[in-house]
């Protein structure tokens, strides 16, 4: 179970950054990494892509999933970011749907151009429910990480 400053130090990594690094597992057993806009609820991260995007495809076979999200940095010093290895979930419970819509609707404005020629079945949002979590942040040291595990 994560602190409330665990939870507190994910959830402003996550607040800070666009983009993530998803990286799921094709047909063929290899790894396929691609980087996806995300919007988070706390640490809960949620992000959408075409129904028949590839790594919709492998979600759908095998919801095992690894991502990262890092802050921009300058130098070693100030690396920091999260890795998370967990379970991608199909958002259709039509609450949960709405919810992350208005998420995405206010981080990205933009995406209206884009998701209005989209018709419903032509999108998918994913959950990720995370397993472990990783906190790489190299002001403790280089390299320094703390590994958590979420039940």
């Amino acid at each position: 179970m994560l602190s409330p400053a665990q939870r507190e130090q994910i959830t402003a990594i996550l607040d800070e950054v666009d983009d993530m690094t998803i990286a799921t597992v094709r047909a063929d057993g290899y790894p396929q990494a691609t980087t996806v806009s995300f919007v988070n609820d706390g640490p809960t991260i949620y992000f959408g892509t075409g129904a028949a995007a590839q790594k919709a495809k492998n979600i759908l076979a095998n919801d095992k999933i690894s991502i990262t999200v890092n802050r921009p940095y300058k130098n070693w010093d100030q690396i920091c970011g999260v890795s998370v290895g967990g379970r991608a979930h199909l958002v259709t419970a039509p609450e949960e749907f709405r919810k992350v819509g208005e998420l995405m609707f206010k981080k990205f404005p933009q995406i209206a151009k884009y998701s209005e020629p989209m018709g419903a079945g032509d999108l998918k949002l994913f959950r990720v429910d995370a397993e472990v979590i990783s906190v790489l942040d190299y002001s403790k040291g280089f390299g320094h990480t703390d590994l958590l595990t979420v039940n």
